[in-house]
């Protein structure tokens, strides 16, 4: 079966970044599309080339996700969608289960998250486009199950969501940076922003140099490697 094909609905740029590297590491699936706004959004969705998952912020500058959702539908496009988010109103939730969002992920997240959902909608999705029926209730419960399986993947024991956010920032933002600069940036210890900014490089996020600078003893250098 070809790659599924996924369009990245987006407005931060460190963000879309990373969500964009994220799926291309997934076997089976291709970005097709990075988009920053819900009008582009649907420009992309209504056009010729299919798109089978949109992984979808609800938070965009020109209007709602859930506002696109209901368009996407009512001008016919099947594309399923995941939620990929920092909106945690209940509210917000429930509204997008009750438009057939498939999952909701929060912002900010590791790769083993996002993996383990994508994995589980490639199941998913063979299963709801196979030829054969299903033979009996329990493999329906079974197809409408397995898009939820797994749970959510935490970052390495000691590091925070909020912190691990802003050091993404701090990086992207400045394309190379030291643990000492980050430090400074996020209002951490150069301790910790070094513990965050190997977990970057080990996520391949960022890669790791070598900066010299006077005849002491050279720094690590993190350099953002998204596009």
């Amino acid at each position: 079966m070809s790659d599924l094909r996924v369009l990245v609905v987006e407005d931060e740029p460190v963000a879309a970044d990373a969500h964009t590297m994220y799926v291309g590491r997934v076997p089976g699936f291709t970005v097709v599309g990075t988009v920053h706004t819900a009008r582009d959004a649907l420009r992309a969705l209504t056009a010729d080339e299919p798109i089978d998952l949109v992984l979808l912020d609800m938070n965009l500058p020109d209007g709602h996700g859930l506002d696109v959702v209901r368009r996407m539908r009512a001008q016919g496009v099947l594309a399923d969608v995941v939620a990929v988010t920092s909106a945690r109103e209940l509210d917000t939730v429930r509204a997008a289960v009750s438009l057939g969002v498939v999952q909701y992920l929060l912002k900010p997240f590791v790769f083993a998250s996002l993996r383990e959902r994508l994995e589980a909608y490639a199941d998913y999705h063979r299963a709801t486009h196979a030829a054969d029926p299903v033979a009996s209730q329990g493999d329906v419960d079974r197809v409408l199950a397995g898009v939820h399986r797994g749970g959510p993947a935490a970052l390495p024991k000691g590091l925070a969501e909020d912190v691990w956010g802003k050091v993404l920032t701090a990086v992207r933002r400045s394309g190379a940076a030291s643990s000492g600069e980050v430090a400074e940036a996020v209002g951490v210890s150069r301790v910790t922003a070094r513990r965050y900014l190997e977990h970057l490089a080990d996520s391949g996020l960022a890669t790791r140099h070598s900066r010299h600078a006077g005849t002491g003893r050279p720094e690590v250098e993190y350099r953002w490697v998204g596009r």
